[in-house]
């Protein structure tokens, strides 16, 4: 660049440099033009001209300190995004830098918190975006095969007329149990949507926890035939959402029935504790604390065959509740998924 703006100092300077010379022509003129004596007029510009070196060395110093804390202000402005902190115990010379450094701290701080909520918030959004594209891959996943086979099974009725009654019949219940599926994991799906969305509220009553296992053992009984579900323990009436219960109870009776061969055992406490235990494929202790979190899926094993919402769904009613689901399992020997409610006070 032909022309370059000075610096504060170099401005200063130049401004004090022509004033004073010009003040010291004057002077000078007005001595020689006043005063015969050359002696006495020496002196006197001598001592002026004394004076205006050590009052412009003065303002000299004054401006050059200035002007680093123009400088040290600017920097802090230069790299307000990669700054990590501004000094609050600066030294400035005058009263405007302290006050502006001051501000400019505030300006930071609230620059700062701005920037982690950004972070924070993108961060949030690619974990939205990460759980989203593994939903709809779990969706696919979930429901390619029970629509294969409603698909299959249709086509070979539609296409065979001569099929026997017996295999007719078979076929149309192959049908209604993958349709059941489907139904099962949609209603599994809204759920889990509702408690993402917030819009989940418990509707509380008092009822026999007993009870409500006996109705969901009878109801699996009736899907996994030939299984047994053997339940101990007697009446105990807790205060909670009984809808949401019987998801909890289906979801864990159900795990056990898909992961073991022997009979299902469900004991209900005095304290109202529920303990479902099963003698199947087990989990390892690495996969107990992931097999609640969402979409998870273990190396060997789809725990809950649910798009991995079965045990966070369970998870999530029991938190709300204020309970917790307890895991201990054992590979190749079994698991016990056990979980408390608080005795209804009616």
């Amino acid at each position: 660049m032909l022309f370059q703006r000075p610096n504060f100092t170099e401005y200063v300077m130049a401004r004090l440099v022509t004033v004073s010379v010009g003040l010291f022509l004057v002077f000078i003129t007005l001595m020689v033009w006043l005063n015969d004596n050359v002696q006495q007029n020496l002196l006197a510009i001598g001592f002026v001209g004394i004076t205006f070196l050590v009052f412009i060395y003065a303002i000299w110093r004054g401006a050059k300190r200035m002007q680093k804390e123009l400088e040290k202000l600017n920097d802090y402005l230069a790299n307000l995004e990669t700054l990590d902190e501004v000094s609050s115990e600066a030294s400035f010379f005058t009263r405007e830098f302290e006050e502006l450094n001051k501000n400019l701290l505030k300006a930071l701080k609230k620059a700062k918190k701005r920037e982690d909520i950004k972070q924070r918030y993108n961060a949030k959004l690619k974990l939205k975006n990460r759980q989203r594209a593994d939903m709809i891959s779990a969706i696919a996943h979930e429901f390619r095969n029970p629509i294969a086979s409603i698909m299959g099974y249709s086509q070979t009725l539609h296409e065979d007329a001569d099929i026997p009654p017996a295999l007719r019949e078979k076929f149309l219940e192959k049908i209604y149990n993958n349709g059941n599926k489907i139904e099962s994991l949609l209603g599994r799906l809204i759920l889990w949507n509702k408690f993402e969305s917030g819009e989940a509220t418990l509707h509380q009553s008092s009822f026999d926890m007993h009870a409500l296992i006996l109705e969901v053992k009878r109801s699996l009984e009736e899907k996994y035939k030939n299984r047994v579900i053997k339940v101990s323990g007697s009446s105990c009436m807790v205060h909670a959402d009984r809808t949401l219960m019987d998801v909890v109870l289906k979801n864990l009776i159900e795990n056990a029935l898909k992961y073991s061969k022997d009979d299902v055992e469900v004991h209900l406490s005095p304290e109202c504790c529920v303990r479902v235990h099963d003698h199947g494929v087990g989990i390892s202790q690495k996969d107990i604390e992931k097999v609640t979190k969402k979409f998870y899926r273990s190396g060997t094993h789809n725990w809950d065959n649910s798009m991995g919402l079965g045990l966070s769904i369970v998870k999530t009613i029991l938190g709300l509740h204020g309970s917790t689901l307890e895991i201990e399992s054992e590979l190749h020997k079994g698991s016990t998924f056990s979980f408390c409610l608080p005795k209804s006070e009616e």
